[in-house]
């Protein structure tokens, strides 16, 4: 029982499944927070040509 106990003691395998699994977490939050904020910020670009666009086709047809 006490080498079963020490054994168990010594054994890290399940640390080191632990610690990827947290660098996994890690980069998949990082890359979710970046391709949101790029997101936003392409859409807001879009948003903006969009409306200068139209406010350039409205004083071209008035012309």
């Amino acid at each position: 029982m006490t080498k079963l106990f020490s054994r168990f003691l010594k054994d890290e395998s399940g640390a080191t499944a632990i610690e990827y699994g947290l660098i996994a977490a890690l980069i998949s939050v990082a890359l979710i927070t970046g391709a949101t904020t790029l997101g936003n910020n392409i859409g807001n670009t879009f948003a903006t040509l969009s409306t200068k666009m139209g406010s350039a086709s409205t004083s071209a047809a008035a012309r």
